[in-house]
């Protein structure tokens, strides 16, 4: 007989009793969750929940949380995972008298340095590294082909102080016996830090046939006043095969045997030197906008090079300056030529800066306090120095006005463009016969050439200048603004400074006083010829507004010098003209003179040959 199927109330109400009962185990043991967290979690959440906090009330939550992080960080950084594991963000401090810099864990590099006896221009501490514009680090590969960036790993400090020098070692460590090592030594009172690199135990770590790459880079702070000067005057310069060059703005080279590299931003600078050269070195200047307002930075700077393995291992001896470009302080570093980026000016230039300017302005400095008094003797120094040039102009000026009647007859004698030649020999010989050299009013002018750009770079350029008063002056290296304008003028600027309007006006005056003597030392107008006394009086006006606009926005030091200067020629001349020289003493000199035989150089004479065959020539065209 067929047995039917019976449905079992008993057997049903069990198997529901046993689903609520499981479904309750599950939920008690269920992690606790908000209602956003339902996806499941990978391990890379997982090791940066634990990487931000390691503490766990569950002993067996943090088990499994370290081993987690240590599985990540093995996967991630091979045998530099121990590092990362035992690395804790920090910051130490090493410090002298002159500088203060701050060395974090995190890429064992430099995050902050501060100059202590300087300031910004508007009284601020003066840092050429914080809030991450600058970045040291190493590229390389490993053995287990992985690619790490030091500035990303964790390095362990280590603080010796001994014999007044400190020393901070930073190990980026593989074990105790394997490690990359920072060193850096820093003694009192000087801005040079000794700087090493060096591995030990890795040259089974370091894939020596990947390259290695260095890369500094900093973005310079603007710490000046005007902010187109600085920029200027920011120039990345660096020594290669023994000799100091600079790129040019916005400029990118890769240069070979590279002894350092200097960052500079005006005042101050950021270098890096090697004992052993950098092959290979890519150099990069960046220039920023100078027009944009408020803007913080004046420019950046890039050093990227490859690294050697000696025996598989790193080992490099370096040199860190953060300091002022200051030419005197510079030159006490002997043999490394740091002294050449504070840009003296070349050839002759330089020469007069470093053998003339600085020599007289250090010995001032030594027992003078004020800047702009030791600018106005520097000038007395120099009109002096200048003065027996300006009386030999002065003497040929008024031989010159003597002979002027003679050489008019000679124009009225010899008429037209046929004659030029004829006129311009015969004027030649009266000048000759009385002993004028009518080049001689031209040495002055010549001579403050020189005198004009060494200056020109002097005093923007020399640190002692910076932040100076003197008079309504606050800054002598900047220019002196004594009204702000509301509006900018093209070329001129948004503010009015008062020095330059007085060098324009002392140049003026000296113009119009010189103009006399000029128009004794030319010859008078010949056909054909342009009229030189008309350019003289275009310039007697061209000359103090070109001075008023241009000298605006540079440094009020440099305007102060040539209105002094200008006031002291004008006395000079003043002097020379009216109690020096003796015009009837001059005259009888020169009726002596055309008495005697004129005895004409090799020059002249062949000059005058070919002055004669030209009026030959001129002949037999007609």
């Amino acid at each position: 007989m067929e047995q039917k199927n019976k449905f079992d109330k008993s057997y049903f109400i069990g198997i529901l009793l046993l689903g609520a009962i499981m479904l309750w185990y599950a939920n008690m043991n269920k992690p606790k969750t908000t209602p956003k967290e339902t996806k499941e979690e990978t391990t890379e959440e997982v090791s940066s929940k634990i990487s931000k906090n390691k503490t766990s009330t569950d002993d067996i939550t943090k088990y499994l949380s370290d081993s987690l992080l240590q599985i990540h960080l093995k996967n991630k950084l091979g045998a530099f995972a121990t590092s990362e594991i035992k690395g804790k963000d920090g910051l130490t401090v090493v410090e002298n008298d002159l500088i203060k810099l701050t060395v974090s864990n995190k890429g064992g590099q430099i995050t902050e340095a501060i100059l202590k006896k300087y300031k910004t221009h508007d009284s601020l501490p003066l840092y050429l590294i914080k809030d991450k514009n600058a970045s040291f680090n190493i590229n390389f590969g490993t053995t287990d082909s992985r690619i790490l960036d030091t500035k990303n790993l964790f390095f362990e400090p280590e603080l010796i102080k001994n014999e007044g020098k400190t020393t901070l070692s930073m190990k980026l460590k593989v074990s105790e016996t394997k490690f990359l090592e920072y060193r850096y030594e820093i003694k009192p009172n000087d801005y040079l830090i000794s700087f090493s690199i060096r591995s030990q135990g890795l040259n089974d770590v370091i894939n020596s046939s990947q390259e290695i790459n260095l890369n500094w880079n900093l973005k310079a702070f603007r710490n000046e006043k005007s902010l187109k000067t600085e920029n200027m005057y920011s120039t990345y310069y660096y020594k290669s095969d023994g000799k100091v060059d600079y790129l040019s703005p916005k400029d990118e080279e890769i240069i070979s045997d590279l002894n350092w590299v200097a960052f500079k931003q005006h005042f101050f600078s950021s270098i890096l030197m090697t004992d052993t050269p950098f092959n290979s070195a890519k150099l990069t200047s960046i220039d920023i906008d100078t027009k944009q307002e408020n803007i913080a930075f004046a420019k950046a700077y890039e050093l990227k090079t490859p690294l050697k393995l000696n025996n598989g291992e790193l080992s490099y001896n370096m040199k860190w300056f953060y300091g002022p470009t200051d030419y005197n302080l510079l030159k006490t570093y002997k043999n490394t030529d740091l002294s050449e980026i504070t840009d003296l000016g070349w050839g002759i230039f330089g020469w007069l800066n470093e053998w003339v300017f600085y020599p007289v302005f250090n010995t001032l400095k030594g027992f003078i306090g004020s800047l702009g008094i030791i600018i106005i003797l520097m000038t007395i120094v120099v009109r002096i120095i200048m003065s027996p040039v300006l009386y030999k102009s002065y003497i040929s000026s008024a031989k010159m006005k003597i002979i002027r009647p003679e050489m008019e007859e000679i124009n009225k004698k010899y008429p037209g463009k046929e004659n030029a030649m004829k006129r311009q020999q015969e004027t030649m010989a009266i000048q000759s016969k009385a002993g004028v050299n009518p080049l001689s009013g031209c040495i002055p002018a010549l001579l403050q050439i020189p005198v004009f750009f060494a200056l020109f770079k002097f005093f923007p350029t020399n640190i002692d200048f910076r932040q100076k008063s003197f008079l309504w002056a606050d800054d002598l290296s900047s220019y002196d603004s004594v009204f702000k304008l509301p509006f900018n003028i093209p070329f001129y600027g948004d503010h009015v400074s008062l020095f330059p309007i007085l060098a324009s006006v002392a140049i003026f005056f000296y113009m119009k006083m010189n103009q006399s003597q000029q128009a004794n030392m030319q010859a008078p107008p010949q056909e054909g010829m342009p009229d030189m006394s008309k350019m003289m009086k275009y310039m007697i006006y061209l000359s103090p507004l070109m001075m008023l606009v241009f000298f605006n926005s540079y440094a009020s030091g440099l305007s102060l010098y040539y209105f002094i200067s200008n006031l002291l020629t004008i006395a000079i001349m003043f002097i020379i003209k009216e109690y020096v020289i003796d015009e009837k003493k001059i005259h009888a000199q020169i009726e002596e003179n055309k008495k005697k035989p004129v005895k004409k150089s090799k020059f002249r004479a062949r000059l005058d040959e070919a002055m004669k065959q030209a009026q030959e020539q001129q002949r037999k065209n007609k």
